[in-house]
C-alpha cells in the first residue's frame, strides 16, 4: 500500500497554488451570470438526469460556478473572509494537502447527487411524477458551494481552535465556538430540514449535507488531529518562513515526507525537526504538519 507521502511526492507537483484565489474567481463569474442572465445558472447545475440521459457533461465542473447564495454587500465580506481562511489553511497545510481537502469535498459531492439521483429512482417515484423534470431541477440547484465552503471554514475551526474573531465586527468569539455553533446548526438541518410537508427536500437536503461535509469527516479522521495548530504555531511558522528567506544554502536538502529538495523545488525552504529522533528535515510545508518520529526503546 502507497504511504500518503509517496503519494504526495508523485502528484504534488501537480497541486493548484493560490486555489482559494481560483474559487473566489469562479464565484465571480457565477454571481456576474446571476445578474446578467440569471436563467442561464440552470444550465450550470449539477443535474445527475441531464447529465445521464441528455450528455451535458459540463455539468460537472461547472456546479462550481454557482454562487451559493445571491449578491449584496455581505457578500464581499463572506468571500473575503473564506479566501482569507483558505489561504491560511493552504499554508499552514501545504499547497498538496489543502488541494486534497477541496477537491475531495467537489468529489464527494457529485457522488451525493449521483447517490441522491439514484435514491429517487428507486424510492421518490411519486414525488418524480407529480413534478416531472423540474423535481430534478429543484434538487440539483441545492447542490452548489455552500457546503462546501462551510467544509473550509470547520477545518479552519478544527485546525485553529483558538484562534478568536470579531462576529459582527464586534463580538469577540473563539474560532472554536463558532465552529459549534456552525455545527450544531448543520445537525438540525440535517434532522429537520423543510418540514414534513417537504418530504422529498428533506432526503434531498440530507443527501446534500453528507455528501458536501464527508471531506471534513473523512479528512479530519484519517489525520487525528496532526494539522491542530495553535496561534502560536501559525506565528511560528510565518515567522519561520520569513527568516529562512534571508539565509541561502549550498547544501543538499530532501523533505522526510514529500521527498522533495532544493534541487528539484528551490523555492522550498528546509529544516531539521527539534521533536525528531534522529535526524530529519522538513521542508516548509511539512515542517509543522508531520508526526515526530519516536524510536522504541
Amino acid at each position: 500500500m502507497r504511504s500518503k507521502g509517496s503519494f504526495e511526492r508523485r502528484f504534488g507537483k501537480y497541486a493548484v497554488k493560490n486555489l482559494s484565489l481560483m474559487l473566489i474567481i469562479c464565484y465571480g463569474f457565477g454571481y456576474l451570470f446571476q445578474m446578467i442572465y440569471p436563467d442561464f445558472l440552470q444550465y450550470l447545475y449539477l443535474n445527475p438526469y441531464q447529465i445521464i440521459f441528455r450528455g451535458q457533461v459540463w455539468r460537472l465542473v461547472t456546479w462550481l460556478i454557482v454562487p451559493p447564495s445571491s449578491f449584496d454587500f455581505f457578500t464581499l465580506i463572506m468571500l473575503y473572509f473564506y479566501y482569507s481562511i483558505g489561504t491560511t489553511l493552504e499554508r499552514t497545510w501545504g499547497t498538496y494537502r489543502y488541494n486534497v481537502y477541496i477537491f475531495s469535498g467537489a468529489l464527494f459531492t457529485i457522488l451525493g447527487a449521483f447517490l441522491l439521483f439514484g435514491y429517487t429512482l428507486l424510492f421518490q417515484r411519486d414525488a418524480v411524477a407529480i413534478l416531472g423534470l423540474g423535481y430534478y431541477d429543484a434538487i440539483s440547484a441545492m447542490f452548489s458551494t455552500y457546503y462546501v465552503n462551510m467544509s473550509i471554514f470547520l477545518a479552519f475551526a478544527a485546525t485553529f481552535p483558538n484562534m478568536q474573531v470579531l462576529l459582527f465586527f464586534f463580538i469577540p468569539l473563539k474560532v472554536k465556538v463558532m465552529g459549534i455553533i456552525y455545527g450544531v446548526l448543520l445537525v438540525y438541518q440535517f434532522i429537520v430540514g423543510y418540514g414534513r410537508e417537504w418530504s422529498f427536500l428533506n432526503t434531498a437536503n440530507r443527501f446534500v449535507i453528507g455528501a458536501s461535509l464527508m471531506n471534513f469527516i473523512v479528512f479530519f479522521v484519517t489525520s487525528r488531529g496532526k494539522v491542530h495548530m495553535t496561534p502560536k504555531q501559525a506565528r511560528r511558522r510565518s515567522e519561520f518562513k520569513r527568516e529562512v528567506k534571508k539565509t541561502g544554502k549550498s547544501t543538499r536538502h530532501k523533505c522526510a515526507v514529500c521527498g522533495r529538495t532544493e534541487e528539484t523545488n528551490p523555492e522550498l525552504e528546509f529544516r531539521f525537526c527539534s521533536k525528531c529522533e534522529g535526524n530529519y528535515e522538513y521542508c516548509e510545508e511539512h515542517i509543522f504538519t508531520h508526526t515526530h518520529v519516536k524510536h522504541m526503546s
